[in-house]
């Protein structure tokens, strides 16, 4: 049988005080309301060898005393918009899980527990960390944290910020950088914000005048399923060598090519001539963003025209992304009374960080994206009661993606076949094939 301990970490940072949520967690704050999600994120990780449970305690200690977005709980007071409230000093539970089973699969449990179980952010840290042991020796490192407060991004700073950590002595060697969430929030008040949140609303409002009509009553599947969304699972190796093939023809990165291939598969499932695909923004380009340890993720819009030869779509993508990105920072509140009425559901979320447009060496040959195609492998994953979208694709890595479906408004043929379509659109265009909505 497991046994849980805790083991009490006390912390101490700079600033503290309260304000109102920045736009990245309004954001998020607005969109676990709106799905009742827990979306928290995070994961396991394996314990280096001779782990012990003191030095992870002093690793936690670090993290929260030096950044305030794992120091930040929220207040809200009569139902009114909740705020930040950020503390210089506490204390944080590390658990410490001893088992005699499996320790792969308690720490796989562990995870799956942390992440299913809302955070209560009004009186709990906005991270959780355990540890798993097993025969006395650390097995896994187990951390989950509430979203509204950090972001995906958020934790590839956080793990590059750990070179920081002074090991022996648990101290910081060099300041911490990127702009607090306190600081942000008073930023985002000044006249310069105001007036880039108005530009780039501007730019959402002309775009959402591109959109065709939708119907006056959406599409429902004669069999919905239960739960309502389901996630296909995909790994292609083919997909990875074909975008390669298509980035050295047409010297586009290889976002723009994959939110290319996506515009054209969901634009045959809708039967359409154009895509409508909201993408999230990291924000992490901004001055100040690039090593920030908060929430700063926000959607940008893009609107694509999928007629015509695949290279040509992968030109307006590009411009689509550019449009989006540059135009994915604004005030929610505002934002959200703009888009009121109209039918956003499909979504791109481009995991890859450290690893896309890397250097890959020669181009794949043909026969090479051909023989590749065997190692594709489609299976169903988790399903869920609520998600965001109709439509909403994952990118993990340049082989592996996931793309969520609500069975509500397509079959689950339909479903799979969309996220087949994303790699047979790429397939298509490496080898030189014709693509277009069907």
């Amino acid at each position: 049988m497991d046994n849980s301990t805790s083991h009490i970490v006390a912390f101490h940072g700079d600033g503290c005080g309260a304000e109102e949520l920045t736009w990245g967690q309004r954001d998020v704050w607005d969109l676990m309301r709106r799905t009742g999600r827990t979306m928290n994120i995070g994961g396991t990780v394996p314990a280096a060898p001779g782990e012990t449970v003191e030095r992870i305690a002093a690793l936690l200690r670090f993290l929260v005393s030096r950044h305030q977005a794992l120091r930040t709980r929220l207040s809200q007071v009569d139902g009114g918009p909740p705020r930040q409230v950020v503390s210089d000093s506490g204390e944080i539970t590390l658990e410490v899980l001893d088992t005699a089973q499996d320790p792969d699969l308690v720490a796989e449990r562990l995870r799956v527990r942390y992440q299913t179980t809302p955070f209560d952010p009004f009186t709990q840290w906005p991270v959780r960390m355990a540890v798993v042991r097993s025969g006395g020796t650390l097995t896994h490192v187990v951390v989950m944290y509430y979203h509204v407060v950090v972001d995906g991004f958020a934790i590839n700073a956080i793990v590059r910020d750990l070179a920081h950590l002074d090991q022996d002595t648990g101290l910081a060697t060099a300041p911490a950088e990127g702009t607090q969430p306190l600081e942000l929030a008073r930023q985002q008040r000044t006249p310069a914000a105001r007036r880039h949140s108005e530009q780039s609303l501007r730019y959402w409002r002309r775009q959402l005048h591109r959109i065709p009509p939708s119907p006056a009553t959406p599409a429902v599947a004669a069999d919905p399923g239960q739960p309502r969304f389901w996630e296909v699972v995909c790994a292609s190796p083919a997909t990875a060598l074909a975008i390669r093939r298509v980035a050295a023809r047409t010297r586009v990165a290889s976002g723009p090519i994959l939110l290319a291939a996506y515009a054209v598969a969901t634009a045959r499932l809708a039967g359409a001539d154009t895509a409508v695909v909201q993408v999230i923004v990291s924000n992490r380009f901004r001055p100040g963003f690039a090593e920030a340890v908060g929430s700063l993720r926000q959607f940008g819009l893009c609107v694509i025209d999928v007629t015509g030869p695949f290279d040509e779509v992968v030109a307006r993508a590009w411009i689509a992304a550019i449009g989006a990105y540059k135009h994915g920072y604004y005030d929610p509140v505002a934002h959200r009374d703009l888009v009121a009425g109209h039918d956003l559901s499909c979504y791109l979320n481009d995991r890859r960080t450290e690893t896309r447009d890397e250097d890959r060496g020669p181009v794949p040959a043909e026969d090479d994206v051909r023989a590749a195609l065997a190692g594709t492998t489609v299976r169903w994953g988790v399903r869920e009661d609520t998600y965001d979208g109709s439509l909403y694709l994952h990118v993990e890595d340049d082989v592996h993606y996931s793309l969520w479906g609500d069975t509500h408004r397509y079959t689950a043929d339909a479903i799979e076949r969309c996220a087949r379509d994303v790699e047979a659109v790429l397939v298509e265009a490496a080898l030189g094939l014709v693509t277009a909505p069907r």
